[in-house]
């Protein structure tokens, strides 16, 4: 398959550092609307309750997971068959930015209609859906950028720089834009800026716009800099080669075990990490009691040690390989996991009673921590450790895989804690199947081999 880059060719700084430049901008979407300020403002202000608002949430994360899971690795073996992967983040940059943006006016239940949920449920199933495939296609592009040595370093640095970018938009919502509804002040005690309204979330609210204007800004350079495959001639008819390819790619898993587990294994471990990014801060708000902006500052504390955790864990990628460092990121965030299932207003690890009512937020915040660090490292060494299981020509359809493999069981996932908090009515029961499948997931990667 013809490329305009040669094997022994790779982009310029510019180049690399502008492809980086897309964490930075598609983090803040994670950081500000999946964990820390929309989906805790939408479980408790427009929901009809907390358990019925996270079951609420948990269904759109799997439509939207779902839709994910079937497309990816069709949409990313007709990328690989027609050459340029910038038009399709384009096109799917487009449904971010308008999914996001349409959030804002998800209003509390207090002023809303039953229409209100569902225009921003459906609002976020665009938005997830769109940042989701952008990345697949910007993550093609890894293996033409830099050397196979060096890979580890980018992928970690460019977590790490989404994480200063998400850490840096948050800071800035908390300071300036979220504010109490009792009080109608911010983190640092101001008044909301362009005289946002606190009684009616307005702050939060105004987080999916505050993403959909950040992405658009920052992801400008990847375009202008980062070079793209040529258009391949006669596309059309090798678009169904690439289909075709697809399914005898789909079909020869079984006879590449490296690949299959590494596969199978991320589809669990990611899931885990995803519904513990989706459904901590909604726990956090609701079980613990903390605020937004409390959950807020747990954010902060995660995505500081993210981007540290991330630099570092490039550093080690590349010094150990990437296996290694995802398997041990695994048992951490099962550590971090069941700290914060395990700790209620009443007790902490289950058992230990607490006499001091800044306990639960105490633990939090250094579970939070763990969870950053933790899940910063692995985001970005499994993306080194697919690159190590295929050819350097199935980049796409591979990250197409990759993302069908993080969203087989992302509906799934969500599904089971909308069930398990349905039929317990506790959402602290309900959260629990994170931790199974973060250790299945590391179990699995048993079977991965190091190197490709």
């Amino acid at each position: 398959m013809s490329t305009d880059i040669e094997p022994t060719e790779y982009a310029s700084k510019k180049g690399v550092m502008s492809w980086m430049f897309f964490d930075w901008a598609a983090q803040p979407f994670h950081t500000l609307l999946i964990t820390f300020i929309f989906a805790p403002y939408f479980v408790a202000f427009v929901a009809p309750n907390p358990v019925d608002g996270q079951v609420m949430w948990g269904n759109a994360t799997a439509i939207a997971g779902l839709i994910i899971a079937i497309m990816a690795p069709i949409l990313g073996s007709v990328a690989d068959a027609s050459g340029p992967r910038k038009p399709w983040i384009a096109a799917f940059s487009l449904l971010a930015i308008v999914g996001a943006t349409a959030l804002y006016w998800a209003v509390p239940s207090a002023i809303g209609t039953p229409s209100t949920i569902t225009l921003a449920l459906g609002a976020f199933v665009v938005a997830l859906i769109g940042i989701e495939f952008a990345a697949v296609f910007t993550n093609a592009m890894m293996p033409s950028l830099v050397p196979r040595k060096e890979m580890g370093k980018l992928s970690g640095s460019g977590w790490a720089l989404g994480y200063v970018g998400g850490l840096v938009a948050l800071i800035f919502v908390l300071a300036f834009m979220s504010a109490s509804p009792e009080t109608g002040k911010t983190l640092l005690g101001f008044s909301p800026i362009f005289g946002m309204d606190a009684a009616t979330n307005e702050g939060d609210r105004a987080s999916g716009p505050l993403s959909a204007i950040w992405y658009l800004i920052f992801i400008i350079p990847l375009f202008l800099f980062t070079p793209d495959k040529k258009k391949i001639a006669g596309a059309k008819v090798k678009i169904s080669e690439g289909l075709n390819n697809l399914y005898a790619t789909l079909i020869s898993l079984p006879k590449r075990p490296s690949l299959f587990s590494f596969l199978f294994s991320s589809m669990l471990y990611r899931d885990g990490l995803n519904a513990l990014y989706a459904f901590g801060g909604i726990y956090a708000a609701t079980v613990l009691g903390l605020s937004i902006v409390e959950v807020g500052v747990f954010g902060i504390l995660a995505a500081l040690t993210g981007a540290i955790g991330a630099f570092i864990g490039g550093r080690l990628d590349a010094k150990f390989g990437p296996r290694p460092v995802v398997f041990i990121s695994c048992w951490l965030l099962v550590l971090a996991c069941t700290i914060i299932v395990s700790t209620t207003q009443e007790f902490a690890l289950f058992v230990l009673p607490i006499t001091n009512p800044s306990t639960p937020l105490m633990v939090f915040y250094a579970a939070g921590m763990l969870i950053g660090a933790a899940g910063g490292t692995l985001q970005a060494a499994s993306r080194t450790l697919l690159i190590d299981q295929v050819d350097k020509k199935d980049a796409t359809q591979a990250f197409g895989l990759y993302a069908l493999a993080g969203r087989a069981t992302a509906f799934i996932g969500p599904w089971a804690i909308a069930f398990v908090t349905a039929a317990t009515q506790s959402q602290r029961i309900g959260i629990t199947p994170v931790i199974a499948l973060l250790i299945l997931g590391a179990i699995g990667l048993l079977w991965v081999k190091p190197r490709g």
